[in-house]
């Protein structure tokens, strides 16, 4: 049986993915470059390292799987962090409307819109063997 294409909306939101994967790692790595230049706060930027490159590795795997398909677990934590970017930037909207703040809004309900399109879902689900 040949394996479906992949449709264009897992590409993009692979992609996506992958962008908020790098912004995590450079959280991570700005919040220990903080630390060895001698922070006065280190336990919360210890804390700000693990988080975002735990959260990223995260994202890694269900974006693997969400590439491969068949595997409808991945768009639950996907879809928990899209709703905790977008509850997020709201809030900082509220103190700071910077660029940045609209970009990550924009980059999450992009990812969150994709991730619930027919054909992403669609692709998630498992695929029936011969033997089914």
């Amino acid at each position: 049986m040949n394996r479906p294409e992949r449709p264009t909306p897992v590409v993009v939101l692979c992609a996506l993915l992958l962008v908020e994967v790098l912004a995590l790692v450079a959280a991570a790595v700005a919040s220990v470059v903080m630390i060895l230049r001698g922070s006065e706060l280190p336990g919360p930027l210890v804390f700000m390292a693990v988080m975002a490159l735990g959260i990223g590795a995260l994202l890694v795997a269900a974006a693997r799987s969400l590439w491969q398909g068949g595997a409808r677990w991945a768009r639950s934590p996907v879809m928990f962090w899209q709703v905790l970017l977008i509850v997020l930037s709201l809030g900082w909207m509220g103190v700071d409307g910077s660029l940045w703040t609209v970009l990550v809004l924009l980059l999450a309900v992009v990812c969150a819109v994709t991730l619930v399109l027919k054909p992403v879902v669609a692709w998630t689900l498992p695929r029936p063997t011969s033997a089914d």
